[in-house]
């Protein structure tokens, strides 16, 4: 893995119709420190991950109320790899070239 790759252990939670996982802050903190003054629109920066099997390019985004960034997860994900509100899983986040 290069220096750009974090794994971590998360719990999915809702809100309203979306499901994310937060970002711990350690992985967080390094995420906007190197990344954050190039984020694109909304503070969001592109990335790759991967849950089980399943391997997915999306956003993290800065979340005032979390305080940290957080991860959406769409549904095909979450059918696939059978994640539920509430339900932990290990994800491996890869910054995309910027």
């Amino acid at each position: 893995m290069d220096d750009a790759t974090w794994t971590f252990d998360a719990e999915l939670w809702r809100d309203g119709a979306w499901h994310f996982v937060t970002v711990p802050d350690d992985v967080s903190d390094e995420v906007e420190e190197r990344f954050g003054p190039t984020a694109a629109g909304f503070g969001s920066v592109r990335v790759e991950v991967t849950v089980g099997a399943t391997t997915w390019r999306t956003s993290v985004f800065p979340s005032a109320q979390q305080r940290a960034y957080v991860l959406p997860v769409k549904k095909p994900v979450r059918t696939a790899e059978s994640l539920d509100e509430g339900g932990a899983a290990s994800f491996t986040l890869r910054v995309l070239a910027h």
